[in-house]
């Protein structure tokens, strides 16, 4: 059973109480924002259950003990697990044996602060896998702004190269009398493959130009700003 939902965010149930399930879905139905929900029984609940959820949530079992079941989830899972804990006296106990998960005693507005803790803990998790991915994004930009640097003090030398393969390529060319058909063809296709090289290093080069007076712009632009804030 999932509920409809108007994000990525992904929680999953793990109870054999159909009335504790129907509970939690109805009251997160009734938020702005419903994560996508997935209902399980404790009976088919194993290591991989939790994989790809963002939070799991155990609520009453008959099959095992909450302990057993949380601790199966925890093995192949970074998922926040929240435990509605029915015997309340146990609380400070199982919080002390369990430190990873979240305990929510089941008194009256049991659901309104389930729904509070899983939605926060829900943002917090959404806000540190954006701040990982801006990271690899980072590096990525990072990574390519030193290949491009790289290529930027190689094209010299890659000029130079190639000059002198189209320079070799032509003199040969020039007196086809000293080699075979085949070796003629040879020369022909290295020469055609230096003018493509020549070509793209040219691309790059004006690449290049463009991406400089591009820089220029912006700071004249960041400069003409600074200077009316300051006048201001």
């Amino acid at each position: 059973m999932r509920s409809s939902h108007l994000n990525q965010s992904s929680v999953l149930i793990v109870s054999d109480d159909t009335e504790f399930s129907r509970s939690v879905v109805a009251r997160w139905q009734t938020e702005r924002h419903v994560p996508e929900i997935t209902l399980i029984a404790s009976g088919v609940c194993h290591a991989g259950s939790a994989a790809g959820y963002q939070i799991v949530i155990l609520g009453p079992v008959r099959t095992g003990s909450p302990a057993t079941i949380l601790a199966f989830l925890r093995i192949s899972s970074s998922s926040v697990v929240i435990y509605v804990a029915e015997d309340q006296t146990d609380v400070a106990l199982f919080r002390a044996e369990h430190p990873y998960v979240l305990v929510v005693p089941r008194h009256d507005g049991w659901a309104g602060t389930l729904i509070l803790i899983s939605s926060e803990a829900l943002r917090r998790t959404e806000a540190a896998g954006r701040a990982q991915r801006a990271e690899k994004l980072a590096l990525e930009s990072q990574g390519q702004a030193t290949l491009g640097k790289y290529m930027l003090e190689m094209r010299p030398s890659v000029n130079n190269a190639l000059t002198s393969v189209l320079g070799n390529a032509d003199l040969l060319l020039l007196e086809p009398g000293y080699m075979s058909a085949e070796s003629r063809d040879q020369i022909e296709t290295i020469h055609t493959m230096a003018l493509r090289l020549n070509e793209i290093m040219q691309r790059f080069s004006s690449l290049a130009a463009e991406m400089r007076a591009g820089e220029k712009d912006s700071q004249a632009e960041t400069e003409v700003v600074s200077l009316r804030v300051d006048a201001g």
